[in-house]
């Protein structure tokens, strides 16, 4: 069986960063740290972090005072970090500074007098903390057909800005049905849409012509892993998400000489290791790199993780 892996695949900028900061969190200041949701939709990355002292909370009620608290790369609606301030906790803000990007277009359309429209999946955090940054009313549409339904008249001033985790791919038709509805729209540019999550699409429908199955690693909850397998399938090849290697169902690639396999921005490349020794268990392997773009973005950490902690006084 020969094995061609997607490039690029696996963590993004923003997940490393994400990442990186509990990490450094529970370096500089000790266990246990709280992070208000999963940090990143990945089960093998929440466990790691959970076994080196991080809590996983979903309300910041659930936060004992002055505890750290870190959000996690969605982002979290104002009132959240509201609330924090309120309870005076102190916060690391591990916000995929691309999702940050997305908050702030949103802040200065409608500063601009515009009605904002958010192309995005009903209920994902990071739709829900974009919608909770913005001080006035923000429509969501996740089709088309949500597009006619919107009750803005045709001729106000409006703009859109779309969930990070959708590639121009996916929005393009959602995009086109505004444009067509509106007659004054603007939205971002589109080298402002995430990098990330258009170059793993990219990779996995150029896999999809030299493969017989895909495989995708990933969480189920995890919206551009769901996304990955979604391409695989509408190109015609059988696409399987999985956490890891022990969700492999033999009878997948039974007859397949050419396995693709990919893994979506939140999953390490632990995982995909486990997959390729899953699938020697099944019979010699052969393990090539598709060639595909090379991704170097680095993003910074927050300014308090650079620093060293101040020594506590003597008693």
């Amino acid at each position: 069986m020969r094995v061609i892996l997607a490039q690029p695949r696996g963590f993004c900028a923003g997940v490393v960063r994400a990442i990186e900061i509990v990490e450094r969190a529970l370096e500089k200041y000790g266990p246990p740290v709280y992070v208000r949701h999963e940090i990143v939709h990945n089960k093998h990355v929440v466990d790691s972090l959970k076994a080196k002292g991080a809590h996983f909370v979903e309300e910041l009620s659930e936060v004992p005072p002055n505890a750290v608290t870190i959000f996690s790369a969605h982002g979290v609606p104002k009132a959240v970090i509201n609330d924090a301030v309120q309870r005076g906790l102190p916060v690391l803000d591990a916000t995929c500074p691309l999702v940050t990007k997305v908050h702030n277009q949103g802040k200065r359309y409608v500063g601009q007098g515009r009605t904002l429209i958010l192309i995005g999946h009903a209920g994902h955090p990071e739709v829900e903390g974009t919608m909770g940054q913005i001080a006035a009313p923000v429509h969501l549409v996740q089709t088309e057909a949500d597009v006619e339904a919107l009750d803005i008249p045709v001729d106000a001033p409006v703009a859109y800005v779309t969930q990070t985790t959708l590639s121009v791919d996916d929005t393009r038709g959602i995009i086109a049905a505004l444009e067509r509805r509106f007659t004054n729209i603007i939205g971002p540019d589109i080298k402002d849409i995430c990098y990330a999550t258009q170059n793993r699409q990219t990779a996995v429908r150029e896999l999809s012509r030299l493969v017989d199955v895909i495989l995708v690693v990933g969480a189920t909850n995890s919206s551009n892993s769901n996304r990955l397998r979604e391409i695989g399938t509408e190109a015609g090849v059988p696409s399987y998400l999985v956490a890891d290697g022990r969700e492999i169902d033999p009878e997948w690639v039974k007859d397949a000489r050419v396995v693709g396999l990919t893994a979506g921005a939140s999953a390490p490349e632990v995982l995909v290791e486990d997959v390729i020794a899953r699938l020697r268990q099944l019979g010699p392997v052969e393990v090539e790199t598709l060639p595909g773009r090379q991704e170097t973005m680095e993003f910074r950490l927050p300014v308090e993780l650079n620093q060293p902690r101040a020594p506590v006084p003597a008693a």
